[in-house]
C-alpha cells in the first residue's frame, strides 16, 4: 500500500496560521488567498482522515491530532529548511578575512578551517596572523572581519569576550628556577613592548618585590619557545600551543587568568562570518575543556 506524502506548503500554511492564531494572518503572511488557505486546511484533513482543527468561540482550536501534527510539521518543515539552507550555503562564494593572535593561529586554526570549509567550500579566507594592536587598527578600518586577540580591557563597538585561560610561568623542563636566579634577577622571555602578558609579568614579579631583567625579545611566539627551550630565561604564556619540551614552572608570583575577545567589523554579518565566529567559540571552548583536565 502506497502511503500518502504530505505537502509541505500545506504543512507551513497549517503552522503559520497556528502560531499566528489566524488563518487570515497566515494568508497575508503566505501571499495566498484565505480561500486558497482554506481549500489547504481541507486537503490536510482528509489526508489525516480526521479534522485538525475545531471551533472555539469566534476563533479555531487545535484537536488532539491537531496537536499531535503540529510538533511533527515543525519538525518536517525545519528539516526541509534546513536542507535547502545547506545546499545554500554550500554554494556561497566570496571573501572573509580573519586575523589572529599567534597562539591562536598556530593551534586553532586548522581545526577551524577544516570545520568552516565543509559548511562554506567556496568561500576563501585570508588569514592574518599578528598582535593585538595591529588587529584592532585592521578590524576599525574594515580590513578584517573578524579578529580573535588577547582581553587588553578595550572592547570595540561589536566585539564579544570569549572566555579566559590561566596564565603561567613557563620554563625549560631541565632548568631548575633558582639556577636562573643566580645573578639575583629573573631572566624574562618576551614579546616587545607593549604586550599584554609581558605586562602581566612585570607587574606580578614588582608587587611580589622579586628582580627581574629583559634577557630575549621575539617578534613571534615560537621565537620565545625556542628562547625558553635554550634555557635563557623564562615567560609567562597560556598554556595554548605550549611544547611538550617546556612546563609550567612554580615558585613564582600567582598571576591571573587572561580573556579571549573576538571583534568584527559591522553589525551585520554574513552568514559565512556568524559560522566562522561560532566555529571559533566552539574550537575555544573544546580546547578550554582539555585543559582542565590535563593540568
Amino acid at each position: 500500500m502506497r502511503r500518502p506524502t504530505f505537502d509541505l506548503d500545506v504543512l507551513r500554511t497549517f503552522v503559520t496560521g497556528v502560531e499566528f492564531n489566524s488563518f487570515a494572518k497566515a494568508a497575508d503572511r503566505l501571499g495566498r488567498s484565505t480561500s486558497a488557505v482554506s481549500a489547504q486546511l481541507k486537503k490536510l484533513e482528509e489526508q489525516v482522515g480526521t479534522p485538525v482543527l475545531t471551533k472555539s468561540g469566534r476563533g479555531l482550536a487545535l484537536t488532539t491530532t491537531g496537536e499531535t501534527l503540529l510538533g511533527h510539521a515543525r519538525r518536517l518543515l525545519e528539516l526541509n529548511d534546513g536542507i535547502f539552507q545547506t545546499l545554500h550555503e554550500s554554494q556561497t562564494t566570496g571573501t572573509l578575512r580573519l586575523g589572529l593572535q599567534e597562539d591562536f593561529g598556530e593551534h586553532f586554526l586548522s581545526d577551524i578551517l577544516r570545520r568552516f570549509v565543509q559548511t562554506y567550500p567556496k568561500v576563501s579566507l585570508e588569514v592574518r596572523i599578528a598582535r593585538n594592536a595591529e588587529l584592532l587598527a585592521l578590524v576599525e578600518s574594515a580590513d578584517l572581519d573578524l579578529a580573535l586577540i588577547w582581553d587588553t580591557g578595550y572592547l570595540s563597538p561589536y566585539a564579544r569576550r570569549l572566555g579566559e585561560t590561566q596564565m603561567h610561568w613557563i620554563g625549560a623542563r631541565d632548568m631548575p628556577l633558582l639556577a636562573a636566579l643566580d645573578d639575583s634577577s629573573l631572566p624574562l622571555i618576551m614579546f616587545d613592548a607593549p604586550c599584554v602578558l609581558r605586562s602581566a609579568a612585570t607587574q606580578a614579579l614588582d608587587a611580589a618585590q622579586i628582580p627581574w631583567r629583559i634577557a630575549l625579545t621575539s617578534p613571534s611566539v615560537g621565537g620565545i619557545w625556542a628562547a625558553v627551550a635554550a634555557g635563557l630565561g623564562f615567560t609567562l604564556r597560556t598554556r595554548i600551543g605550549l611544547p611538550s619540551h617546556l612546563t609550567v614552572v612554580s615558585g613564582l608570583p600567582p598571576v591571573p587568568s587572561l580573556g579571549y575577545v573576538l571583534h568584527r567589523n559591522g553589525d551585520a554579518p554574513t552568514p559565512a562570518a556568524q559560522q566562522l565566529a561560532a566555529l571559533i567559540k566552539t574550537s575555544l571552548r573544546e580546547q578550554a575543556y582539555r585543559f582542565t583536565f590535563t593540568k
